[in-house]
């Protein structure tokens, strides 16, 4: 019997290091690329791998990305498609919420319908990759592997913050050490000569195979797995299933990004601006799936603009864009000047005149949602619904890191205007 291919995707913990981006809502809900969520990312490349059945495990902040999944992924009733949000709960057996990733399918295993012959894919959902999971799968059961982990190649310098493997030359993994520290223990990961040798079109000198966080289980495997002690897949299962089943590693030879930090998570969408970026939306034989919004086209009003992603249904009016990512229903004012900014846009409209009188109709005392006239705001993140007067200054220039002014932070470097933020008018930050 043909086995069936189930998709968990982790819903994501607190998100401590996306924060203050994660204050209301969990990573994988996080926007990305002006009208996308992360959780598209992995969603997306489940379908395309035409694998639909899918599982989606949340805890923290799930509101928004319960709403999102809802309105975006509906499936017919033929084609035995899904994706199943299964939140945290309390039950009589365990009135703990989620510890970890293997703690969070551990909880679900009963909701989960399958057989022993069938396959898992546990997966991550605020990760910014293509892959076709058809090739690991193949691989998997190829090699006859109980348990197959995707891994990039990395720099041996940015090991020290990632899970490595040492892997022999028959893709079976031999030791697993997360996040090491030593040199020693470094250059004793890097990947050997021989194994380099096999992936010569991708392989580099000095470099290691880090783990991606993306698990393949045999479903009898994950079962007997989850009867251990830990609630890491990372940090706990995987090391204890070492010599003990046969772990295997898959090597993608793709981008991936593993979007935890602000950083990481602003690099990540500026990078998008690029001619020819490492992450192609722009791709027809595998989209990135996500809401409808059935908006209008942007409208433009002799602007300049350079490196820029501008999504549906934008109002810009004499301004200057540089290397900036746009979203939804975003309108920016005369004589304003933005670079290196992400702006999330807006979910709503509010009246034409506001956008016709150049932000100077003001409602309650607020400015109307957008940026006002002659703003200067570089490397900044603005948040859903923000509403910035005119004359306004935004920059993380001079500022430490841990600055906070009310709803106004400066993580990595980076200036972030939180959700529903209001800045007067002559603001200066």
């Amino acid at each position: 019997m043909k086995s069936k291919v189930l998709c968990v995707i982790m819903g994501g913990g607190r998100g401590t290091r996306l924060c203050p981006l994660t204050k209301k809502r969990c990573k994988p809900a996080v926007p990305l690329a002006g009208k996308y969520r992360l959780v598209d990312i992995p969603i997306s490349n489940c379908l395309n791998s035409k694998y639909n059945r899918i599982y989606l495990l949340t805890q923290f902040n799930t509101a928004s990305l319960h709403r999102h999944i809802q309105e975006s992924y509906r499936f017919d009733s033929f084609g035995k498609g899904f994706i199943d949000i299964l939140s945290a709960e309390q039950t009589e057996s365990d009135e703990n919420w989620y510890q970890g990733t293997a703690d969070a399918v551990r909880q679900n295993l009963s909701h989960f319908t399958f057989k022993d012959e069938d396959i898992f894919i546990i997966l991550s959902g605020d990760q910014l990759y293509k892959m076709d999971f058809r090739s690991m799968v193949n691989h998997h059961n190829k090699l006859n592997a109980d348990v197959t982990i995707a891994s990039t190649l990395v720099p041996k310098e940015r090991a020290c913050d990632l899970g490595i493997m040492r892997v022999n030359e028959d893709y079976t993994i031999k030791e697993f050490v997360e996040k090491p520290k030593s040199k020693e223990i470094i250059d004793s990961l890097v990947i050997s000569d021989k194994l380099c040798g096999e992936l010569k079109d991708v392989c580099k000198l000095n470099h290691c195979l880090a783990s991606m966080g993306i698990y393949i289980f045999k479903a009898k495997v994950l079962k007997e797995a989850l009867k251990l002690n830990g609630s890491d897949f990372g940090k706990e299962i995987i090391p204890a299933l070492l010599g003990k089943v046969r772990l295997c590693s898959y090597v993608f030879d793709g981008y991936w990004e593993d979007i935890g930090t602000v950083k990481a998570f602003f690099n990540a969408n500026l990078m998008l601006t690029d001619i020819v970026p490492a992450f192609n939306f722009y791709d027809s034989s595998n989209f990135i799936y996500t809401n409808a919004k059935h908006l209008p086209g942007s409208k433009i009003h002799s602007s300049s603009i350079t490196n820029t992603i501008l999504t549906e249904g934008c109002i810009i009016t004499n301004a200057i864009l540089e290397r900036c990512v746009i979203g939804l229903r975003s309108i920016i004012r005369e004589g304003s000047h933005l670079k290196n900014v992400l702006m999330m846009g807006n979910d709503k409209y509010e009246g034409m005149d506001d956008v016709k009188n150049n932000g100077n109709n003001e409602k309650n005392g607020k400015p109307p949602l957008g940026v006002g006239t002659n703003c200067q705001i570089y490397n900044t993140i603005i948040d859903k619904n923000v509403r910035i007067g005119n004359n306004v200054k935004l920059s993380p220039d001079g500022k430490p890191d841990g600055f906070t002014q009310g709803t106004i932070y400066v993580r990595d470097g980076v200036l972030i205007v939180l959700y529903n933020t209001v800045i007067p008018d002559n603001t200066v930050i």
